[in-house]
């Protein structure tokens, strides 16, 4: 099997400060709106995180600013929110060191996932990146993680590793796509309904030592 490693983003090599709901009540009280407007705006945001969105928020509630700098401000502001898991940077220089390719999986908006990889200090760290708006599907659907491997050089039907802490998005589309799976347990065991991960470990730290003892 090809020494090839996708992983998750959210949750496996980042944490984020707050939630979404934080956003969106920080959201209504930076602009003056009511707090009930709050989950609205997630809802409204959260369906397709756009700066045609948030052009269609200022117009709707009459914000000082235009669509386009409302959505800069958000990606900026989710980035900062974000913080690398402690172990991860270790992790992935001793995969690449091992000859492991190594390539971050994510689904999400193309610039807030970019901003959140950069801010993490991660985006050198890996060897590539395959983002679900810009790719065209979304994990669980194996054509994404098809196209991570071909992107990364490497044929999708040689096999190879799906790292990630979601066991519907990650460990179920990584069996979809015929990939061998670690599942971030964060200490928790396997409850899900899904069929079970190849193996489980805490952190990315541990994924390393894994796969490197293979």
């Amino acid at each position: 099997m090809q020494r090839l490693v996708l992983i998750d983003l959210d949750h496996t090599l980042i944490e984020r400060h707050g939630t979404s709901a934080d956003w969106a009540a920080e959201f209504c009280a930076t602009y003056g709106l009511h707090p009930d407007t709050a989950q609205s705006v997630y809802d409204t945001v959260h369906a397709r995180p756009h700066p045609e969105t948030f052009a269609r928020l200022s117009a709707e509630y009459g914000l000082p600013l235009s669509g386009e700098a409302l959505w800069e401000r958000h990606v900026d502001g989710q980035a900062s929110r974000v913080r690398r898991i402690p172990g991860v940077t270790d992790g992935l220089r001793r995969l690449r060191a091992g000859g492991w390719t190594v390539v971050v999986v994510t689904n999400g908006s193309t610039p807030i996932q970019s901003a959140k990889l950069a801010r993490a200090g991660l985006r050198d760290a890996v060897d590539a990146v395959c983002i679900s708006e810009e790719a065209g599907s979304r994990k669980p659907d194996p054509a994404i993680f098809h196209l991570a491997a071909t992107r990364s050089g490497h044929d999708p039907s040689a096999g190879g590793w799906m790292v990630g802490n979601n066991p519907a998005t990650d460990i179920l589309g990584a069996q979809a796509a015929g990939l061998r799976s670690v599942w971030i347990s964060a200490g928790h065991p396997w409850q899900e309904p899904h069929p079970a991960p190849d193996h489980a470990v805490r952190d990315v730290a541990e994924a390393a030592d894994l796969l490197l003892s293979l």
